[in-house]
């Protein structure tokens, strides 16, 4: 890892977007020993409005806490697709869903398409856990960069998440662990 790595999530309010920087954010602390600081940003409107959530992970001392360009981006919707996707780093990874971005990302990096919200809907039964199928994905692309072990993020996603919900949301986790892993 370099001394700094940057992670987005982005959608619209009530995906989870914070919910799942912050859980990448403690797995780092509390599960690798890493340094981990998680932000976020988003409209008055609860549901629906435009969101986002960073966390940047590091080794050593982190000076910023904001993502300034982020190696990773999981976007859900199309307007944080159009505002985001170019601050991406130049080879880092674009992960969009393909349920609400409807054209793929022009970017320097690596751009997959990902039913993401179809697998929650459909294979999961509920939209609502559609942030832990990104961080299933997000947790296969940082397990091949060797950031962290995806059993790290599992972890902190049981100790989040409501009691009586867990197997649903492992269930949505290791859908989307296993998309990404016949990606990438």
């Amino acid at each position: 890892m370099s001394d700094r790595y940057e992670i987005r999530f982005a959608g619209s309010g009530g995906q989870g977007v914070i919910l799942a920087a912050v859980i990448v954010g403690e797995a780092a602390v509390i599960f690798e020993g890493l340094n981990a600081v998680q932000s976020q940003a988003y409209g008055p409107e609860a549901r629906g409005g435009k969101s986002k959530s960073e966390v940047v992970i590091s080794r050593g001392e982190i000076d910023y806490p904001k993502a300034t360009t982020p190696d990773l981006q999981i976007i859900l919707n199309q307007t944080s697709c159009d505002e985001f996707v170019p601050e991406t780093r130049k080879g880092g990874i674009v992960i969009v869903d393909d349920t609400y971005v409807s054209a793929a990302p022009d970017a320097d990096a690596e751009v997959y398409m990902l039913p993401i919200v179809k697998t929650a809907r459909e294979k999961i039964g509920r939209e609502l856990v559609t942030n832990m199928v990104a961080l299933g994905v997000t947790a296969r692309v940082l397990e091949v960069l060797r950031l962290m072990k995806p059993d790290s993020i599992k972890k902190a996603i049981m100790q989040r998440v409501p009691k009586g919900t867990e197997e649903m949301n492992e269930r949505a986790f290791s859908e989307g662990y296993e998309m990404m892993k016949s990606k990438k």
